[in-house]
């Protein structure tokens, strides 16, 4: 089974991507690269959450996707976001300042607006700008509470990965912050869809330590990667918290995975109650990972949204842990590298379907 590079997904609103021959330049490797070349081609044709949209100011943000240096700002109701290189003398422009309308470079105040074109050069102010100050410019999407770009995007259309009840009127939108994790996006997602860990990993938060067993279960295969639902006697509820769900209750946990690296959480609890959770891990290196994690649900949502936030940040504190402690750090798409049973059956899905798109071993030794 092969998937595309660029994925729909049934039902999702989609987006073309402009011709590249409209964009100033073709992605290129970064200069500090940690990915086999090869592979930094294939991910940089997917699309990652880079911020959060309530981050997003009059000034600059600089972050970091597949090794590459990216500005975003805003001009006006658009969201640019480009290469954090000032093509006059090689200074981060996240360095600079911004206005809402566009952003001054910290050296020589060259000033870019919309589409990254430049827009005034304060030494010259009244002669013509050269086209070639025009920045490097990536598509962007906003979806979910995040501002999403793909570096090497494919001509036609291309879609998100969709999150079940997002835009649900019943249901409360939680954009939790994002959490830097010291390891690689597949290792981290691959915890994520991992459900033999509970019972030894969060006990100090959900899971119970006498409860470790995992029932059978099995993939399903998807246009977009995978799904599984698993089925357990294991709850959801914080630990102490007062509610503790109905005897005999059967959990559902629907695992929604998007190769290369987003899955979505979805809990059935008692009462037609739902929990969803996003896990966008989005790659900044090869060895760093910014994860982040969309949260809606039906249920509680007079509480304060800085109990959500609390909770998140501990359940995830405890995967992050034995993630950056793993070894190799990188995932082993290579079968044989690493021994497996019958709970892993979500690891083994995923790690084909990321070989199915022509990754390498993904081997570090």
């Amino acid at each position: 089974m092969a998937f595309a590079s660029s994925f729909i997904v049934p039902g999702a609103p989609a987006v073309t991507t402009p011709p590249l021959a409209a964009r100033t330049n073709e992605a290129k490797l970064p200069r500090d690269n940690t990915f086999e070349p090869d592979d930094w081609l294939i991910l940089a044709s997917y699309w990652y959450p880079v911020a959060l949209v309530r981050e997003l100011e009059d000034k600059p943000l600089g972050v970091t996707l597949l090794d590459a240096p990216l500005v975003l700002y805003r001009s006006g109701d658009e969201i640019v976001v480009a290469d954090d290189l000032c093509p006059h003398r090689g200074v981060p422009l996240s360095m600079g300042r911004g206005d809402g309308q566009s952003i001054a470079c910290a050296y020589h105040g060259f000033r870019f607006g919309s589409e990254g074109r430049c827009v005034k050069v304060p030494a010259h102010p009244d002669n013509a700008i050269p086209k070639r100050l025009t920045l490097r410019t990536y598509p962007v999407m906003e979806r979910y509470g995040l501002i999403w770009t793909c570096l090497r995007p494919q001509e036609g259309e291309a879609s998100l990965p969709s999150m079940p009840h997002w835009n649900d009127p019943e249901f409360q939108q939680i954009n939790c912050p994002w959490i830097d994790i010291n390891g690689f996006a597949g290792r981290q997602v691959e915890g994520f869809i991992d459900v033999a860990h509970f019972a030894f990993v969060h006990t100090a938060t959900f899971a119970d330590p006498e409860n470790p067993v995992v029932p059978a279960y099995m993939p399903k295969i998807t246009p977009y990667g995978f799904e599984a639902e698993y089925r357990s006697s294991v709850g959801n509820y914080p630990i102490g918290y007062s509610e503790k769900g109905r005897p005999g209750f059967e959990w559902l946990r629907h695992f929604r995975v998007h190769v290369p690296f987003t899955a979505t959480l979805e809990i059935h609890f008692p009462d037609e109650k739902r929990l969803v959770i996003m896990n966008a891990a989005s790659p900044v290196s090869a060895r760093k990972t910014r994860m982040f994690a969309p949260i809606c649900r039906n249920f509680d949502t007079d509480l304060p949204v800085q109990d959500v936030y609390d909770f998140n940040l501990k359940v995830f504190e405890e995967d992050r842990a034995l993630v950056e402690a793993q070894k190799p750090e990188n995932l082993p798409l290579d079968p044989s590298l690493e021994v497996h049973v019958m709970a892993d059956r979500s690891s083994i899905a995923y790690r084909r379907a990321l070989r199915s798109i022509g990754l390498s071993q993904f081997f570090t030794a």
